[in-house]
Formats: C-alpha cells, sequence, structure tokens
C-alpha cells in the first residue's frame, strides 16, 4: 500500500513542482524603478539607458505599432501589417528583439522561451489571448484605456489570473 501511494504522490509532487515560477499572480502591476523601468511619454516608451540592446529593439518595435488599430489575424501573414492583434503585437516585438522567427499564436506563447519572469521581457499568455511585459511597461491589445483600439503601452494594472510567464532566455 505505501508503494501505491509513493507512486500516486511522486508524479502529483513533480507536476507542482514543474508549476513553480511559471504561473502569473493575481495583476500585473507598474512599479517604476529608476533605470530599470521605461516610461511612457506621448503614448511611446521610452527605455532606460541601461537596457540591453534586445530591449531597445523590443521597444523600438512596439512604439512603431503602438498606434496602429486592432484586427484579427493582424500580423500573422507577416511581421509588417497595418493592423495588429494580440499575438501579432508579441510576435513583432519578440522578432524585432530577435528572439521569434515566425509570427505565433497566443496559446502557443504559453510554452515560449522559459518558464517564469524575464529580466527586462515577460510573456503573459493564455488561451485566447497574450500581452507582454517590457522594462516593465505591458503591451497590450486590451485592458488599456477605453479609446484604444490595437497595440498600446499601458502603466494601468490588469488581472493576470490563468496567465502562463514566460521570457526569452537571458532576457
Amino acid at each position: 500500500m505505501p508503494r501505491f501511494f509513493a507512486l500516486i504522490l511522486l508524479p502529483t509532487l513533480c507536476f507542482l513542482l514543474c508549476q513553480c515560477g511559471s504561473s502569473a499572480g493575481s495583476r500585473w502591476e507598474y512599479k517604476y524603478s529608476p533605470g530599470k523601468t521605461a516610461i511612457i511619454i506621448g503614448g511611446k516608451a521610452v527605455p532606460p539607458a541601461n537596457a540591453p540592446a534586445e530591449v531597445m529593439r523590443a521597444i523600438s518595435a512596439g512604439n512603431r505599432i503602438c498606434t496602429k488599430p486592432y484586427r484579427r489575424g493582424g500580423g500573422h501573414a507577416k511581421f509588417e501589417d497595418s493592423a495588429y492583434d494580440c499575438s501579432g503585437t508579441v510576435s513583432y516585438v519578440l522578432h524585432a528583439a530577435g528572439k521569434l522567427d515566425a509570427p505565433t499564436i497566443s496559446s502557443a506563447f504559453r510554452k515560449y522561451g522559459r518558464g517564469g519572469e524575464g529580466k527586462w521581457i515577460t510573456v503573459y499568455a493564455r488561451k485566447g489571448h497574450v500581452f507582454m511585459e517590457v522594462a516593465g511597461l505591458r503591451l497590450d491589445t486590451g485592458y488599456s484605456d477605453a479609446d484604444s483600439d490595437g497595440p498600446r503601452w499601458s502603466s494601468r494594472s490588469r488581472p493576470t489570473k490563468g496567465y502562463t510567464m514566460r521570457h526569452p532566455p537571458g532576457l
């Protein structure tokens, strides 16, 4: 009988331990930290001066599309598009940073890169939606201002229940 419990308990324990550090908390919050966190000026993200080159490219890419409208499937046929959906936005920015070769869908980002929060870039993914944090700012196509439609930088908090946190290796 003890062997039976060990056979049941061991896989369960392994599953729970493998989930550590990869699941988002209940809210994403902007926390300004001088030298580490980007700020928003005129709707565009301004990176900290000491950010790695990949992060600078990611922020520059986000700034290029942060006024584009939302379109389901936008950014999937090609990186350069006239409108973007959530996964097209994240794909575009990660591609510019040199961390993604081809556009992908939101649920696929649940297995992207490495598990847990990144030092500079974190992808929050669930089935049906994905958004990202770059140098402390959120880039999202939803949950921003009521008058926005499409990719936008935000420092506004948002719920993250059900999201998985992933990050590009090294960032």
